[in-house]
């Protein structure tokens, strides 16, 4: 069978043979390529190499070519093969057999070493009365000391661990298709393990499963026994103790009151001795950086930053020498929980609800519907390294009124050569005790691990189907092979395999209840998406495709907005390409895009400054072909390399002392200027990566015209909540389901008060929302929302 790549070029030989340009759209794929095959072979690119700048060593030492060549395992498919015995009653108790034989090592009571750790008996000697002797613990603060302690673990019990194994191996057959795991990846954790620093492994949250399907997937490769911090606000009391005596760790309340209550005090310190214990004891930690599925709010998470706060601060110390973090992510074809009710998402989940949560994705996936699933395991990286080198990158950073508000308004044009600075989520818990320095540390590398988890997240069959549906591809067969090839070449792996006429039947069959099927003329079948919450939920999925071209949907929208003010956007596509399009504006643009759009969104690498993925941007809309470089009369050429040029500038300098600027030459590179590409597949490539990002500016542009309309001031809720049922009337009017987002509506309050739009105030029953004296009038607010729909490409 031919690899992907193998029948690109054929398409490519054949279309040049019959004098015809080839398109990447349908008219290049789906006449006879039948099947799709660079999935489970050594085409399939390899994700997941940690940050070469933050962590030199770690890229070379945990990472060897040949690990590229292994395959996958499919983690839940356990057979005879996979234990000690034989025989045909082997074959109907393998799943039992298999759980006996995991190796669980013998979980010791650390209660004692709690204790007698420094910090606790710092504090107790503080609260006693009188002063305790040495060996001496007051009763009642012992009492209150393991009272803290039974909130946050109780020791794992190996019965009950082999009982959940051999119960939710039989769940997870039920409800997955299959869970695959590559074995490459498996092999640089085990080879991290073996160098004696424990394992933390950092977490996306696609799911409330993800924290007891991590836990099996690493025991059943050998891994032991993961220990988990869980959210206390998603699960009740009794869940909380299951999942405790499972391995479960859990913040006391206590833990987040203020820096100087003394009960917040005692907290923290068991909290801090129980994480040495646990890194100590090389005992692997699993971590949630995102918040909960379905949660109304920042996407990182403080209680994992809380979490991760502890684990620096332990390094730090010098208690254990180094630390290994591991990125994590999990995909699904479709998240095991689809109701997206934000009212009762983050209700405590409790063992009936679980259940009966368990028997609907039974019963709705029971007839052949059943979902794949990828585990994706990225190159772990010295938590020490990343400290020691990280604080290098770090540069002078300012608020987005401070960049954005200025040009919004017409005051100036100018856009300030600097970082922005945008942090939604709250500092709680045991963070506060952190100096403001190691905040700042805990934050850039929660951003960092959390880029690179979904740079290794595979795109999923539906990701790639709902973006198609979304935007109205009629050939679903020769798109979805193009949609595919285009992310493996851009380095993005996918998650399924098999022939494309079966993938696209599997993957619409998935997406049933959002889509009609209407079967036409000569067998065909037409594939409509539903209108109102199915359009949502498209909007949803497609979503997971979006940090495949995120840099090209950027650099399309940023020569959107520059051509916005010189041809009509319904304007022919080859009277936008008579315009030139110099590098410094190309630069302007993205830079302002880049400001606006949020954080929670754009993912950017803490240690990669805005210059520089200026840059990559627009050197992707080269590589793709959106963008061609013009040579202006007596200009030298772009690719004119000779010796002259470099012995003027370069040649001079010492070997290793060259900067981003010096290479560049960017006084040069101002002067250089770019047409849009007149390709016949140019158009509709331009469309497609325009409309990647169209769901958050046109929700940000509908929040810019409903500020005369809002009533002000208001709570954040309450004002959330007007925005909501706005784009909800909008979505009606005017079609636009894939605005009508909750999680949207938040976003564009929070980026509208980052920029001085919205003011917040303290009020008689909590903080407020105000208008801005600067966007009160309505020219203000008109220039606002201008300034937004320049990027929309319509």
């Amino acid at each position: 069978m031919n690899t992907m790549a193998e029948a690109r070029l054929h398409t490519q030989q054949k279309s040049s043979q019959d004098g015809q340009e080839t398109s990447l759209w349908s008219s290049g794929f789906g006449m006879k390529l039948e099947a799709v095959t660079p999935f489970l072979g050594k085409y399939r690119p390899f994700v997941g190499r940690c940050c070469q700048t933050c962590t030199p060593k770690s890229w070379e030492s945990l990472f060897h070519r040949s690990i590229m060549d292994l395959g996958f395992c499919n983690v839940i498919l356990v057979k005879e093969e996979n234990t000690r015995f034989r025989g045909w009653l082997v074959r109907r108790l393998c799943y039992f057999l298999w759980s006996l034989e995991q190796h669980i090592p013998p979980c010791q009571d650390a209660s004692q070493k709690i204790m007698e750790s420094a910090g606790v008996r710092n504090i107790i000697s503080g609260r006693a009365p009188g002063g305790a002797g040495e060996g001496q613990v007051p009763s009642h603060l012992r009492k209150e000391v393991q009272r803290i302690l039974g909130h946050i673990q109780a020791p794992p019990r190996p019965f009950l661990l082999r009982l959940f194994s051999w119960a939710l191996l039989r769940l997870l057959n039920c409800l997955f298709l299959n869970v695959q795991l590559y074995r490459g990846q498996m092999k640089m954790v085990h080879k991290a393990a073996q160098a004696g620093s424990p394992l933390v492994f950092l977490s996306t949250h696609k799911s409330v499963l993800d924290g007891i399907l991590l836990p099996f997937v690493l025991l059943s490769q050998g891994m032991g026994v993961l220990r988990v911090a869980w959210d206390p606000r998603t699960c009740s009391p009794v869940l909380r103790a299951l999942l405790k005596k499972l391995g479960g760790l859990f913040l006391p309340p206590e833990a987040n009151l203020s820096p100087d209550s003394p009960e917040g005090v005692l907290a923290r310190a068991v909290v801090h001795a129980t994480v040495e214990q646990l890194l100590a004891s090389r005992q692997p930690l699993l971590i949630f950086l995102e918040e909960p599925p379905g949660a109304r709010g920042p996407r990182l998470s403080a209680l994992g930053l809380s979490w991760l706060g502890l684990v620096v601060q332990v390094v730090q110390a010098g208690i254990v020498p180094d630390a290994l973090l591991v990125p994590v992510a999990v995909t699904y074809d479709l998240v095991p929980e689809a109701p997206h009710d934000t009212c009762h998402a983050l209700a405590p989940l409790g063992l009936w609800t679980g259940a009966l949560a368990v028997l609907r994705s039974l019963r709705r996936w029971g007839c052949g519907r059943r979902v794949c699933v990828r585990v994706h395991l990225a190159q772990p990286f010295s938590l020490q390294e990343y400290t020691i080198n990280a604080r290098s990158c770090w540069g002078s950073r300012q608020t987005l009124e401070q960049l954005l508000q200025p040009i919004v308004l017409g005051q100036c044009t100018a856009v300030p050569d600097t970082e922005k600075e945008q942090e939604w989520t709250p500092v709680t818990g045991p963070l506060l005790a952190l100096r403001e320095e190691d905040q700042l540390l805990v934050r850039r590398l929660s951003w960092h691990v959390l880029n690179a988890s979904v740079a290794s997240s595979a795109v999923m069959s539906t990701a790639i189907m709902a973006t198609l549906l979304l935007f109205k591809h009629q050939k679903l067969l020769g798109e979805f092979s193009w949609l595919t090839e285009e992310t493996l070449l851009r380095g993005f792996d996918v998650g399924f395999s098999g022939q494309l006429r079966c993938l696209v039947q599997h993957t619409l069959g998935l997406l049933r209840p959002h889509v009609a099927l209407l079967r036409i003329q000569q067998g065909d079948l037409l594939v409509v998406p539903r209108p109102g919450p199915g359009l949502t939920s498209l909007a949803r999925l497609s979503t997971e495709l979006l940090p495949t071209f995120l840099s090209e949907a950027v650099g399309a929208c940023a020569v959107r907005g520059l051509l916005a003010g010189r041809v009509p956007p319904e304007g022919p596509w080859e009277l936008q390409g008579i315009e030139l399009l110099s590098q410094k504006e190309l630069h302007c643009q993205i830079l302002l895009l880049l400001h606006l759009l949020p954080q929670d969104l754009l993912l950017l690498q803490p240690c990669q400054s805005s210059y520089c993925y200026c840059q990559e941007v627009l050197d992707r809309l080269i590589q793709c072909g959106l963008l061609v470089a013009e040579e202006t009369p007596g200009s030298q050429p772009a690719c004119d390399t000779g010796r002259q040029r470099l012995s003027a500038r370069l040649l001079w300098r010492l070997s290793g002392d060259f900067t981003d600027s010096d290479s560049d030459d960017f006084e040069e590179a101002e002067g250089r200027y770019f047409r849009l590409s007149q390709q016949s597949r140019c158009p509709d490539f331009f469309l497609f990566l325009c409309r990647l990002l169209s769901p958050v500016l046109k929700a940000f542009a509908q929040a810019a015209a409903f500020l005369h309309q809002g009533r002000l001031p208001d709570t954040e809720s309450g004002y959330a909540e007007q925005l909501f049922q706005f784009l909800q009337a909008t979505a009606q009017e005017e079609g636009l389901f894939e605005c009508a987002d909750p999680n949207l509506a938040i976003s564009a309050i929070w980026t509208f008060r980052d920029l001085g739009v919205l003011q917040q105030m303290p009020g008689p029953a909590g903080p407020l929302l105000h208008l801005s004296p600067a966007f009160a009038s309505r020219d203000s607010q008109e220039r606002l929302r201008r300034f937004i729909r320049q990027f929309i490409c319509s």
